[in-house]
Formats: C-alpha cells, structure tokens, sequence
C-alpha cells in the first residue's frame, strides 16, 4: 500500500509545483512570498525527480532477464510517424 501512496504523492507534489509555478508567474507575490514558495518549489522537485529515479530502477529490475538487461526502445514518436 506504501507504493500507492508514494503515486499519490508523486501527483499531489507535481500539481502542487504547477501552482507554484502559477502564482510565480502571475507576479502578485511579494519578494518574501517569492522566496518561499522558491523554497518550496526546490522541495517538490526533489522529491519527484527522487520518486522519478525510484521508478526508472523498478522499470529495469522488471525488464531484466537471466541477470542480463533487456534493452527496450520507448519511443512515441515512431508510432506517429508509421
């Protein structure tokens, strides 16, 4: 059930930095609200790249066969162009 949970927060973190990302933008944040959400920003994506990287480890222990790795090609964009 904790792997739920960390999806869950994966998503919440993420939304959470777009409005971040919002607001910044908008620039009706003072220089001290600013900094804050920054700070918190900074946060946020350390802990998606740190979940991201959790992720790519799981993706290659799944596709390993016989101790060897399985190279796997992901590449949308040959779809669209077939």
């Amino acid at each position: 059930m904790a792997k739920a949970k960390k999806s869950i927060d994966f998503e919440q973190a993420l939304d959470q930095l777009e409005e971040i990302v919002e607001d910044m933008e908008n620039g009706d944040l003072t220089l001290e609200e600013s900094l804050k959400a920054f700070e918190q920003g900074i946060k946020l994506t350390r802990e998606c790249q740190t979940a991201l990287s959790e992720a790519e480890q799981k993706v290659q222990m799944l596709i390993e066969e016989n101790g060897e790795l399985k190279s796997v090609i992901v590449n949308a964009e040959e779809d669209e162009t077939d």
